[in-house]
């Protein structure tokens, strides 16, 4: 064997040395991220049951004194503001995990506030739903070959017309238009979910996210599938 082609060789075993190394960092990425997700789950879980197995009297005040839910609703807001505008913050050991936690319980008790003014049997049957779909859309987004993460823009547009569509369907009261709002609701937040399963992939798809923005990844996917679920209950329970 010649220079030339032991010179060839070491190069290849270079590359493909570095390939494996992305490839486990990226691995890595995906199971932090699916990591931080199962604990956001779990303690989103636990309030809605908290919140659905207290007292009364518990749960008239929470129905009652709207300050909680729009404390919350505001704290979750600047939040997810900065998380998502504050590269710096989100990247930020351990501040970013803490913003995190702070920004789930607040969804929790947002979510365990809603979950108040439905009955219990609807929400039971949403979350089925949601768990399912939510396990079928991260295998399909696996699988395919077809590259979601180039639809942003087109999911943006969408996103921006579902909520232009929520507001004349609460001046509208109508259940044929809540029907329509909640049906569009869980579609886009589906294709949402598999967008940016797909960005957290990276690999083959136009656009990937760094692995560093663990947080924002499990921040985004926790979004998608709490929106998904808030879709779902709208179409099954009853107020």
């Amino acid at each position: 064997m010649s220079y030339n082609d032991l010179e060839a060789q070491a190069l290849s075993d270079e590359g493909g040395g570095f390939e494996f190394s992305d490839t486990s960092i990226r691995h890595g990425f995906i199971r932090k991220v699916y990591a931080i997700l199962s604990v956001q789950l779990v303690i989103t879980v636990a309030i809605i049951c908290g919140f659905n197995f207290s007292p009364d009297h518990v749960q008239d005040y929470l129905l009652y004194n709207t300050w909680v839910f729009w404390t919350m609703f505001a704290i979750t807001f600047v939040i997810i503001i900065a998380l998502s505008c504050g590269g710096n913050l989100r990247r930020k050991f351990p501040v970013n995990l803490i913003a995190l936690l702070i920004f789930t319980v607040c969804e929790g008790v947002l979510l365990g506030i809603v979950c108040l003014t439905y009955n219990t049997n609807a929400v039971l049957i949403a979350a089925g739903i949601t768990g399912i779909m939510v396990i079928a859309l991260t295998i399909f987004a696996f699988q395919t070959k077809i590259d979601f993460t180039m639809l942003s823009g087109i999911l943006f547009v969408l996103l921006i017309g579902l909520i232009i569509f929520g507001i004349f369907a609460l001046i509208f009261q109508n259940d044929i238009l809540n029907i329509v709002y909640a049906s569009l609701g869980a579609i886009i937040f589906s294709v949402y979910l598999v967008f940016d399963t797909q960005m957290m992939l990276g690999g083959s798809h136009k656009y990937s996210l760094s692995p560093e923005e663990y947080i924002f990844a499990a921040l985004n996917l926790y979004v998608d599938i709490v929106q998904l679920f808030l879709y779902i209950l709208m179409l099954v329970g009853r107020r």
